[in-house]
């Protein structure tokens, strides 16, 4: 019989970070690929709406300069990451107190360090020639500095208990995490040897705001990693926004390689079909949507539980006196699961002269939400808020898929021989996450394809609009 023609060697569905990343490693393997995307821009979740000149994320997902997926290596040589300011600021009592800094760390010197680690270490020398490989941000939030009287850290000798713990927790390998028993966030914070008010005031703030769960029913490991990750090294966000990482990944595809404005309505092991443009054929298809598109194309999948998020962008003329850095609210006593000043951050995201605070709400839409979260700004601000103009408020009832235990963190990517899955719903439910299973099913369909099977690319593949 025949060999059958292929218009690529692997279609993907879907061009989010996961799909993109994906592809990334499949061209750069020799691998003709082609992505469809329904929507009519890339990025999937990680889109940034562009309201008056200022640049507003749908969803406020915190990254980490530790993330090795965000290394130059991975595809991201051109990502600029913008750190906050070491560790986070807690309000208590009327005060801010800061926590989870490193001995030393000064602010402008500490974020030009974290800046510039992401997109310069790669092309320094290194003894022996050849390139530097990426390194971690230097400045590691592994202690607490000294506190005031009323501070949520508690006494000198129980920040540095947390400061042990912490530095302790930088330097564990993720397999002997992941070896540790299971159980919810909630329920391993007392085991970790700390005071309660440090807990209380400390951790579940920053843990609610990495996991994006403010009941901390997320799994113990998953908990651990992002702890670690805090630990390891700073707490970031793209510079121009949220959609930069997609669009840097798309970047560097070859021409032609992505399609958006395709829906796929079915998939096989060797073709998909579309609405609009018919069958493509193919020698395997990776299905890189979210969780509940995924098992719509792939009955049987499981589609997880959601945290849901609501993101609201303020503007004001003069910006309150907290710098670059994450607040978060000690005594959560408001909606208000973090906020910052990210013009201070990322001053992109802003038009010169003006302000831009992002706030993020976490659980279902709360009525009035905007005049709640003006009262409680006021508050971790200490100004007022009224006269703050409202540039936009984004909900996303399905922003991060849930990680109760049992999470199984490598859920598998490869269903059948031909047929694929990944994004956050088959690892950990982070940007991260997806990155690194869409690395795995990248792996997967090389080690299928095989290195001698050539695929005959003799027919044209129907016209699509290329992104």
């Amino acid at each position: 019989m025949l060999e059958p023609t292929y218009q690529a060697d692997v279609v993907i569905v879907g061009a989010g970070v996961a799909g993109l990343s994906a592809a990334r490693r499949l061209t750069s393997a020799g691998v003709t690929t082609m992505v469809l995307e329904a929507a009519q821009e890339v990025g999937g979740r990680m889109a940034t709406e562009k309201v008056d000149g200022f640049r507003l994320d749908r969803i406020g997902r915190l990254l980490s300069t530790a993330y090795p997926e965000l290394r130059p290596d991975g595809g991201l040589d051109g990502l600029v990451l913008r750190p906050f300011a070491p560790g986070v600021l807690l309000h208590s009592d009327g005060r801010h107190h800061r926590a989870g800094v490193q001995p030393g760390a000064r602010g402008a010197r500490s974020a030009r360090g974290a800046l510039y680690a992401v997109r310069a270490l790669a092309s320094a020398p290194r003894a022996g020639g050849g390139p530097r490989r990426p390194v971690a941000v230097p400045d590691r939030q592994v202690s607490v500095p000294r506190s005031r009287t009323g501070a949520p850290l508690g006494t000198a000798v129980d920040q540095a208990r947390l400061g042990a713990a912490f530095s302790k927790l930088a330097g564990t390998p993720v397999e002997r995490l992941l070896a540790r028993p299971e159980t919810t966030a909630a329920e391993a914070l007392p085991g970790r040897g700390l005071p309660a008010r440090t807990i209380d005031g400390f951790l579940r703030p920053l843990l609610a705001a990495l996991l994006c769960d403010p009941e901390l029913t997320t799994s113990s490991r998953c908990a651990d990693l992002a702890l670690r990750a805090f630990a390891s090294g700073r707490l970031c966000v793209p510079e121009g926004g949220a959609e930069a990482l997609p669009r840097r990944l798309e970047r560097g595809l070859p021409a032609g390689t992505v399609h958006t404005g395709v829906r796929v309505t079915s998939v096989s092991t060797t073709s998909v079909t579309t609405a609009e443009h018919g069958e493509f054929r193919c020698g395997a298809v990776l299905v890189a949507t979210g969780a509940r598109e995924a098992a719509e194309l792939l009955p049987g999948l499981r589609v997880p539980d959601f945290h849901p998020v609501t993101v609201l962008h303020h503007t004001t003329d003069e910006a309150p006196g907290t710098g670059a850095s994450l607040l978060l609210d000690a005594e959560r006593g408001g909606p208000v699961a973090h906020t910052a000043v990210v013009s201070r951050v990322d001053p992109s995201r802003a038009p010169a002269g003006r302000t831009l605070v992002s706030s993020t709400v976490l659980g279902p839409p709360v009525p009035g939400v905007d005049t709640a979260v003006r009262m409680h700004l006021a508050r971790l601000y200490g100004v007022p808020t009224g006269r703050w103009e409202t540039v936009g408020v984004y909900h996303s009832p399905e922003a991060v898929p849930a990680m109760r235990p049992p999470h199984d963190l490598r859920r598998p990517v490869r269903l059948l021989a031909g047929l694929y899955v990944c994004g956050d719903h088959r690892d950990t439910g982070t940007v991260q996450g997806a990155l690194h299973s869409a690395h795995r099913a990248a792996g997967a369909i090389l080690a299928d394809l095989g290195a001698d099977r050539p695929l005959d690319r003799a027919e044209p593949a129907p016209t699509a609009r290329a992104a």
